[in-house]
């Protein structure tokens, strides 16, 4: 049993303790801890990140986080232009088949004890040589090989000259070295570390990584010996930090953003859409206070696809695609679904925002004219009653029900049938489903990446062409625009080829998807882009 003294000192020893706790707390509110607290941008990713090598850099979950820890040889600005990062200039020769370019010669990794005493080192063209070659290292097996296709060869001529050498011109090449798998990586780390490189990068990026507890949290902390600076010479990045939460229901994400404790919201879910947007895609008076709406068109074009191998006379006939595409109100079903955010797709399958988009080549709704075809659909094969089944996930059921609706009221009879997503891919890979939802999002910003889908070199599953569309004028196009080194001239040979598509309707396209980010006031520079790149290096927080 205590004594009343043991208790006593007992009591002084938990208030000496607790004044100390306040002590920290307080210290931990004074003005310069204050100050680095709101220099900390925090976002949730509610995919989980499945790695922070740039080898498998797939998604926007690790695209994203990558994007801070690594730079590449060039990068995408926001109007999708490819300018310098690690290579201030390059030079292109007359047949668009070797690539010179020419390093800074003050990019240094981050520090790490891999580097020995220094702690670190110069980027050097070797490291170019080596990282591209990982690409295709089938031990490596990184998803991101393709990239280096229709490379021959990658040479360090010194240490600040790079050479790559193509087995063909391939114009949109210097458009896909901005992407994420293309970022310089150290030989001396990946040795070490080999697969735990995942987890433990080194990169050149603008923050540096620093604690990853999985599924919970993951920071980085500013690169105090980063390269770049902006136009006044103040050296990149602003923030001290980033931390990345991870929580995975998107209505506990919005919550978390309209509380606080994020800075930025991206994209719009159905659970929260018309609490946060009005009717017509404005901000609702609710948030206008503290919060800022910046949207642009996203390189995503969403769409219904038809199996042109398919033996069912509704998917052969021409005039009953035609009549599909014509049967239902685009800009009432974007009002309607999705509050506005979003384009109408009225124009061909390359989306807005990109060259060679043709606002003139697609359908516009017009029912009599649907009407009309499908009755000549009638009369000429005899079937009374046509019918078609749209196969979709449930995330994109409403649009379907929508369209289900209006083109009945055209006298096509249309079944919806729900499948999981990865059944789906499946399926419409292997031709098993006549009609069936899907979206196509650019994997780096030229028209090529979207027309990809119709070149009958690359049928399913062999390649991205699941509608299995074949058109000799087309193939040769497709070919001709990949030694056209005129830009204008290409881009005119994109904006054919789409409208031949159009013509031959083999899909449906829905919407031209938009970029839409929600950030509190106090974010600045946060900018935008059609690629949906998150770029960190140049945002600031006020208090």
């Amino acid at each position: 049993m205590k004594t009343t003294k043991q208790l006593q000192h007992k009591y002084k020893v938990f208030i000496g303790s607790l004044l100390i706790v306040i002590f920290v707390f307080v210290a931990c509110e004074s003005p310069d801890s204050s100050n680095q607290i709101k220099s900390v941008f925090r976002y949730n990713e509610h995919k989980n990140i499945g790695s922070l090598d740039p080898a498998f850099a797939k998604d926007n979950a690790n695209i994203w986080a990558v994007n801070q820890l690594f730079n590449g040889l060039v990068e995408m600005d926001d109007t999708l232009n490819v300018k310098p990062s690690i290579a201030k200039q390059w030079s292109v020769d007359s047949l668009g088949v070797n690539y010179t370019f020419y390093l800074r010669d003050d990019v240094y990794f981050h520090k790490h004890q891999v580097f020995g005493k220094d702690s670190t080192r110069l980027v050097i063209a070797s490291d170019f040589v080596y990282s591209f070659n990982r690409l295709t290292d089938p031990k490596v097996a990184s998803p991101g090989s393709w990239v280096m296709q229709k490379v021959n060869k990658v040479e360090a001529i010194n240490d600040t000259i790079l050479k790559i050498e193509l087995s063909k011109a391939f114009p949109a090449f210097l458009g896909m070295l901005t992407m994420k798998y293309c970022s310089v990586v150290p030989k001396e780390a990946i040795d070490l570390l080999g697969t735990n490189f995942r987890s433990n990068p080194i990169g050149t990026g603008p923050f540096k990584f620093k604690r990853w507890e999985e599924n919970i949290k993951l920071v980085f902390r500013k690169n105090e010996h980063y390269f770049e600076t902006d136009s006044n010479a103040n050296q990149l990045p602003y923030l001290e930090a980033v931390a990345i939460t991870f929580l995975p229901d998107k209505q506990s994400e919005f919550l978390q953003f309209t509380q606080g404790n994020l800075d930025f919201l991206n994209a719009l879910d159905a659970s929260y859409k018309d609490d946060i947007l009005n009717p017509d895609g404005s901000l609702s008076s609710v948030y206008k206070s503290n919060t800022n709406l910046i949207r642009v068109p996203y390189l995503n074009t969403e769409y219904l696809a038809f199996y042109l191998n398919s033996d069912i006379s509704e998917i052969q006939s021409l005039k009953l695609r035609k009549a599909i595409n014509l049967g239902f109100d685009r800009h009432k079903m974007m009002l309607y679904l999705r509050n506005g955010v979003g384009i109408a797709a009225n124009g061909g399958f390359i989306p807005q925002g990109l060259a060679g988009y043709n606002n003139s080549s697609g359908y516009s709704y017009n029912p009599d004219l649907a009407k009309k075809l499908l009755q000549e659909f009638k009369t000429e094969t005899g079937i009374s009653k046509p019918s078609i089944t749209i196969t979709t996930t449930s995330n994109y059921l409403d649009f379907c029900e929508y369209m289900q609706r209006e083109l009945q009221k055209i006298g096509l009879d249309v079944k919806v049938d729900v499948m999981p997503a990865s059944a789906l891919k499946d399926a419409k890979a292997n031709g098993k489903l006549d009609i069936f939802r899907a979206s196509w999002v650019a994997d780096y910003p030229d028209a090529e990446n979207y027309l990809s889908l119709f070149y009958s070199g690359n049928f399913a599953p062999n390649g991205p062409n699941y509608t299995h569309f074949s058109n000799k004028l087309f193939d040769e196009l497709y070919q001709q625009s990949f030694s056209e080194i005129d830009i204008e001239k290409r881009h005119q040979l994109y904006s054919k080829m789409d409208s031949i598509v159009m013509a031959e309707a083999p899909v449906i396209v829905l919407f031209y998807d938009e970029v839409i980010r929600f950030t509190k006031k106090k974010v600045e520079g946060l900018g935008i882009n059609p690629i949906n790149l998150l770029d960190l290096k140049r945002v600031s927080k006020t208090p």
